[in-house]
């Protein structure tokens, strides 16, 4: 008998599985897929000279996260390759922001938008380096992070306190137009922050876009050498040379509950797995509640929440062989492993304004990789492994192009879709159609059979916004990776600090699994939350 179980072999679930045999625990991972990995996985289905990320590709969250740096998977093989520059915003006109991870590289491309906005950044740039320990500490510890928030509240004061907060917490449009004259700079925070779910107009959605941009500038958005896989293959070899055991094919069904506390699995095929200590989950927040843990089990307070957990956006996705590189109308994007693909901040607003009336944008803003620049292995000399992806949404009332698209994502809307997707890059690159050997359509269907974590194509776990972070992370009152279940911990991206490829869920849950999740009366963390907020529900209900 194991003493943990862990459902999915995820990133998360695999840090986590790592951290337990670390500490001594003998562990077994259960995997639905007929590989682990979750959505850091790579192959050569679009082509047999390519290699394709099939789901996440650049890693600045992994390359700044103090727990991926703990397991120090380079002696297990893995190493990290970039780009010349992280990332590029070209525009139709030709000019185009860069971030390089040379701050003089930044601060020079914004110069060119308007004199004086390389300073700006550097000021930026500045306020980051004071505050980067405690931010990091804050991102990847549990919450609530009681040390690194005072350590960061410290900082902070010296960094301008309440109007450095005030900035943080700006939709990311009125944060550009407040520290930036010319456009550069207004691109890079925007386009950052919709690599989440956030519009431009979107509370925190400045602090969002500011975070990502400054973990670029320091840390890049590096790339594993020979595919996104490559990390996967890490975490699994250091965990096996440790005596865990990663089972693919074996779907878990059910959290089996005996006396409040979970004391095993059980599997699609019958098979019973128990756990001498702990199961963690690095599942869906809604698979985990009234899926794998039958409603019985459950206060009905966050079975009432449960109804108002929100997704982030539906995922579209296109993968790319190119006989050629990308024929960028602005030089510069040539040299970026990753592109930001839309015509300045308003296109931004359109894009997102029309995922919000639930309609297939008609000009999708595109994250574009150009995977062999970043990574020469992953193509002959002379192409390009590329993607795209664009958001979409879940329920789709209509399109906001002329091709009728409904979300039914059969075979006729998905080509479709990614011909509308290929007509945005044709904008900025013209004569990319012409480069493409051969390509693979991931609707948002697709993505979830191949990944069950990603519900509709949702990459991130839930949406970034703020009223499901923190504290609210997955839902109200909870926010910790404790369950209202003994012994049973939430590892997956829904829980605090979110999406991306990081660890700190499942960091997280194994720290607390090897706390044994409880306060000194027996109850876990999730337990007394919930528990005040029935027992007030109960007392509203009774007052006349």
């Amino acid at each position: 008998m194991p003493d943990a179980v862990v459902i999915g072999a995820g990133p998360n679930g695999l840090v986590a599985a790592n951290l337990l045999a670390d500490a001594g625990w003998s562990v077994e991972v259960l995997e639905e897929q007929s590989e682990p990995g979750g959505a850091v996985r790579h192959d050569r289905g679009v082509h047999p000279d390519f290699v394709s990320d099939v789901f996440s590709s650049f890693y600045p969250l992994a390359a700044a996260s103090p727990v991926i740096a703990g397991l120090h998977l380079e002696r297990e093989g893995l190493r990290w390759s970039h780009a010349p520059y992280v990332l590029a915003h070209p525009l139709t006109d030709g000019r185009c922001a860069v971030l390089g991870r040379a701050l003089d590289d930044t601060a020079d491309a914004l110069d060119v938008f308007a004199p004086g906005d390389g300073d700006a950044w550097r000021e930026l740039h500045e306020v980051w380096e004071r505050l980067r320990p405690g931010i990091v500490d804050a991102l990847f510890t549990p919450f609530p992070p009681v040390r690194a928030t005072a350590r960061l509240a410290a900082r902070l004061r010296g960094a301008g306190g309440l109007r450095l907060a005030r900035s943080l917490v700006l939709p990311v449009r009125r944060l550009g137009e407040e520290e930036f004259t010319g456009a550069g700079g207004r691109l890079l925070l925007a386009g950052n922050a919709l690599h989440a779910d956030l519009a431009p107009e979107a509370a925190g959605s400045g602090g969002f876009g500011w975070l990502m941009s400054m973990l670029g500038q320091t840390y890049g958005f590096p790339v594993p050498a020979g595919g996104s896989g490559a990390l996967t293959h890490a975490l699994v070899r250091r965990l096996r040379g440790r005596g865990g055991t990663v089972r693919c094919g074996d779907r878990v069904e059910e959290v089996v509950v005996r006396g409040g506390r979970a004391v095993a699995v059980r599997t699609a095929g019958g098979e019973t797995v128990p756990a001498r200590r702990a199961v963690l989950a690095d599942v869906s927040v809604p698979a985990l509640y009234g899926g794998l843990v039958d409603e019985s089990h459950l206060p009905g307070q966050l079975l009432d929440d449960l109804r108002r957990f929100q997704w982030d956006f539906a995922t579209f996705k296109v993968d790319w062989a190119l006989d050629g590189p990308v024929p960028w109308t602005a030089a510069q994007a040539a040299s970026a492993g990753t592109v930001h693909l839309a015509d300045g901040v308003d296109e931004l607003t359109r894009f997102a304004a029309q995922n919000a009336m639930r309609l297939v944008p008609d000009r999708p803003f595109c994250l574009f990789g150009q995977m062999t620049t970043a990574d020469p292995t992953r193509s002959p000399l002379g192409t390009e492994s590329a993607w795209a992806y664009t958001h979409v949404p879940h329920e789709v009332a209509g399109d906001a192009g002329d091709d009728g698209l409904t979300g039914s994502w059969d075979e006729r809307e998905r080509e479709l879709m990614a011909d509308r997707v290929e007509a945005q890059v044709e904008r900025f690159a013209p004569g990319f159609r012409a480069l493409v050997r051969a390509r693979r359509v991931l609707a948002p269907p697709t993505l979830q059979a191949m990944n069950a974590n990603l519900c509709g194509g949702a990459i991130n776990g839930g949406t970034a916004a703020m009223h499901q972070q923190l504290v609210f992370r997955p839902l109200a009152g909870t926010g910790r990776p404790e369950t209202p279940v003994k012994g049973l911990f939430l590892a997956s991206a829904g829980a605090h600090p979110g999406g991306g490829v990081h660890g700190a869920p499942g960091a997280n849950a194994a720290r607390a699994a090897l706390r044994g999740g409880a306060f000194p009366n027996g109850l876990t963390w999730a337990q007394r939350a919930l528990t005040r907020r029935d027992r007030k529900g109960d007392r509203a209900r009774s007052r006349p």
